[in-house]
Parts: structure tokens; C-alpha cells; sequence
């Protein structure tokens, strides 16, 4: 079998898979791309067991049809320092020697039998679909990411929450301290459906999709995932467990509200919190009208900060305190350059939302307060 294709296209593609590919494997074969030809292109697998992701490239040559493993380090070191220029691949399914010819060398190398390597098992008809942009959900997945817990006891919470309903696609994210929600109005479906997607598939969905372009179709049942893009599919287990009931959580009514430029925040956040307490990292804000007041201190260290902000408060004064580390987070993983701080009493969580909302969506983000010993 021998075929023809672009270094820099293959190289890209393997990166991209690579990702998946986990450094200890339970089965030697995982250590190695799967490769399949037929019908002029190649298809490309990488796979954990319990995520599987394939790609496919057009091939500009190809004679013959085949399947064969390749190691992922050999492949991927050797394409990757390579100028874009055509790959011949030269391939021996009876003794499964590669050669790859390019423009001022060769390698060759040994592949591995392709029927050791594991297959995916398809969803069976009857399960839920959706279908949505590919921007919009690369956006969701990476607003949410950052407040997803590492909670061994409660694991449904480790992950993304997509919670599909009659009036749109919720993707929740909480670890019991922050919590994150992104409506999206044109998602929808009058049987409502729900799945927690793990972190790792959903780190690897926002690292291909922001480069994707086109519609992203989920087809999940109660088990597992099949996440279908442009430049693929991606196959994952689902974590097993129901999710805390998020909406219970979001108060309706925080009557005070802090409108103030985002950028203006965060650098006053950067310069104060270095003189908070290391093992709290408390920032007392003081609130009045037109003006907030940032500050921090360590007892211990005999050090403190204080800044003060302009910007636009109608409510009455208040001191509350948050944790400057998780602030910073919701801040940086918001869009716009204002952002509307509601608040209700220092005992109560803050709700943090973009002064303008993407098209068609509706993003929330909470956080609760910290105590301070007044």
C-alpha cells in the first residue's frame, strides 16, 4: 500500500490527537495512532479507552487500502520538524515495515498489527441529539472549564453539565464555591435531556474546535458521547451520577448593583492581592456610591493593600468579602469590557454577569462571599 500527503496538514492533525493518547497505557496498542486507508483518505484514531478521537485527511496519492498502528512518538517527532513538502508512505501489511519518503530523506520503521486495536462502540438508535455551532460551544466549554472541582467523593461534579430543556442548553460548571451557567436560546428541545461531560474530552473539544468551523452535532445516551465536528468525532465515556439541582442555588433577587469596567478590576485585583493572607487570599470590598474600595492584609507578614476604583454602584453601602485567586478567574473568563457585580448582603452569594450578553445567550456567573471578622 502507498500513499501521498502534506507533512504540515498530517503533523497539525497529529498533534491534535496526540493529546488524547495518556502517557501510562492499560493496553500497549493505545501507545500508537491507528491508521486506516480507503476510498482516498486516511482516517486517524487516537484513543485511552475511554476516549476515542478520530480524524481524516485527504490523501493526494493512494494506492491500495489498509490499516496499520503507528507509535505516537516516532511519527510525531519525526513530521513535526519537517517543512510543509508531500510524505510518501510506503507501507508492507505482511510484515508491517513503513517507509515514508520525503524531499532530502527516508524513515522506516516497524508498525503494529491493526486488530489489536480496541473498537469503538457505536450509540444505538433512540439516543438524544444536538446540534450547535461550533463557536458556541468551544466558547461555553472554556467559560466553564475553570470552575469545574477535583472532588474524588462527589465525581459528578468534576465535570461540565450540559442540561438540554424546552426553553435552551444549559452548560453548568460549579465546584461549591463558583458557579457558571451558559444559557443558549437556540438550543432547545421539549424532551429534556441531560449528561456531564469529563474534563479531559472537554479540554480536548475546546482545543479543537476554536480552530473548527461549522455545526458540532452530540449524540449521547445515558452512558456515553459521540461528539461529531468538522475535522472529525470524538467518542467518550459520561460521568455516572445525577447533578445538584444549580438553579436552586442562583438567588433572584440581589437588589444592590456594581456596574464597572472589567479590565479596571482585574488590574486592581493583580496589585492587592499579593498582600492578602496566602492561605484565605480574602479581598474586603467596601462599597458607596461611585466608588469601590479593594482591600487586603496579612496579619502574620504585616502587610496590606488598598485601592480605590471609580465606577458606577446604586444600592446601599457594603462591605463583603470574596476570594481574590477565584475573582480573578470569573473575571478573565468573562467577554466585554464591563461587567454588572448584583449583590444582596455579605452573607449571600454574588452574581457577576457581562453588561452585554452574547447573541442569543445568557451568561451567569456566582460567587459566594468570604467571611469578614469585623
Amino acid at each position: 500500500m502507498r500513499f501521498t500527503l502534506s507533512s504540515t496538514a498530517l503533523s497539525s492533525r497529529l498533534q491534535t490527537l496526540a493529546r488524547v493518547i495518556n502517557s501510562k497505557n492499560s493496553l500497549p496498542i493505545l501507545d500508537s495512532f491507528l491508521f486506516e486507508v480507503h476510498d482516498q483518505q486516511i482516517f486517524i484514531t487516537a484513543s485511552d479507552s475511554e476516549n476515542v478521537m478520530k480524524s481524516s485527511l485527504a490523501l493526494d496519492e493512494c494506492d491500495g487500502e489498509g490499516s496499520f498502528a503507528v507509535p505516537n512518538r516516532t511519527l510525531l517527532d519525526a513530521v513535526k520538524e519537517l517543512a510543509e513538502q508531500p510524505l510518501t508512505f510506503d507501507v508492507n501489511t505482511d510484515n508491517y515495515t513503513i517507509t515514508i519518503a520525503y524531499q532530502n530523506g527516508v524513515y522506516k520503521f516497524t508498525a503494529q498489527n491493526a486488530a489489536e486495536y480496541p473498537r469503538v462502540q457505536q450509540i444505538a438508535d433512540g439516543a438524544t441529539v444536538i446540534t450547535l455551532d461550533s463557536a458556541t460551544l468551544s466558547n461555553n466549554i472554556s467559560r466553564s472549564l475553570f470552575a469545574t472541582a477535583q472532588d474524588e467523593l462527589r465525581p459528578v461534579m468534576n465535570g461540565i453539565f450540559f442540561d438540554l430543556t424546552s426553553e435552551s442548553l444549559a452548560v453548568v460548571a460549579s465546584d461549591g464555591h463558583k458557579l457558571v451557567r451558559n444559557k443558549n436560546f437556540a438550543v432547545k428541545s421539549d424532551s429534556p435531556a441531560s449528561f456531564i461531560l469529563p474534563k479531559k474530552p472537554a479540554t480536548l473539544l475546546k482545543n479543537v474546535l476554536a480552530k473548527d468551523g461549522g455545526d458540532v452535532v452530540i449524540k449521547f445516551n445515558d452512558r456515553s458521547a459521540e461528539i461529531t465536528f468538522a475535522e472529525g468525532s470524538l467518542s467518550c465515556r459520561l460521568i455516572d451520577g445525577r447533578y445538584p439541582n444549580y438553579n436552586s442555588v442562583i438567588p433572584q433577587n440581589n437588589p444592590n448593583q456594581l456596574t464597572i469596567d472589567r479590565r479596571s478590576l482585574m488590574g486592581a485585583l493583580r496589585r492587592v492581592l499579593p498582600f492578602a493572607s496566602e492561605s484565605s487570599q480574602l479581598i474586603r470590598f467596601h462599597l458607596e456610591a461611585g466608588k469601590l474600595e479593594l482591600s487586603s492584609e496579612d496579619i502574620d507578614f504585616a502587610t496590606s493593600a488598598k485601592e480605590v476604583i471609580t465606577c458606577e454602584y446604586n444600592g446601599q453601602s457594603m462591605n463583603i468579602g470574596f476570594k481574590g485567586s477565584s475573582l480573578t478567574e470569573i473575571l478573565n473568563n468573562l467577554e466585554g469590557d464591563e461587567v454588572v457585580i448584583e449583590l444582596a448582603d455579605p452573607s449571600r452569594a454574588g452574581i457577576i454577569v457581562p453588561a452585554e450578553q452574547p447573541e442569543n445567550e445568557d451568561v451567569l456567573m456566582l460567587i459566594m462571599p468570604m467571611l469578614l471578622n469585623d
